[in-house]
């Protein structure tokens, strides 16, 4: 099972799971678990018992759920393979992909790194920042349509 503490001593292979150096992933913990709503049941309830009481699960721990959301945007493997890797059921692994995901967005804008979805809006929000002269557009290439084989 893939955990947290034993990955972020191998820098290479943490870059390749997750997208993320180790130093990049401290600096959006802080935001993740800020907007992890540790005082709530995933129904939206007020808690009866403290954050972990009850039975232990596979993603027990902040960091292991931050992990986990990680893996599933870099690559989108198949939910049966997630949940193999991280110990969980493949219902498991949708349950916590839809629980998690809103959560690491809202972290992520939190921290002002989510990517401008409006091209309207996309000037404005650059306007002030000096950190670099250009701006990057990510895009993909795509071969162009070619009518006839033979032309």
């Amino acid at each position: 099972m893939l955990r947290y503490e034993k990955l972020k001593e191998n820098r290479r292979k943490f870059l390749a799971i997750t997208g993320l150096t180790p130093e990049e992933y401290e600096y959006l913990l802080p935001a993740f678990r800020g907007a992890y709503p540790e005082d709530k049941t995933k129904t939206g309830q007020a808690r009866q018992r403290k954050a972990g009481g009850g039975r232990k699960g596979a993603l027990d721990t902040v960091e292991q759920k931050l992990l986990f959301a990680l893996a599933y945007q870099k690559d989108y493997p198949l939910q049966e393979r997630l949940g193999e890797v991280f110990g969980l059921s493949q219902g498991r692994a949708n349950e916590w992909i839809h629980r998690l995901l809103p959560i690491l967005k809202q972290a992520l804008d939190d921290l002002g790194v989510l990517p401008e979805r409006d091209p309207q809006k996309f000037a404005g929000r650059e306007e002030g920042r000096s950190e670099a002269d250009d701006l990057i557009m990510d895009g993909t290439e795509r071969r162009p349509l070619i009518t006839h084989p033979l032309t």
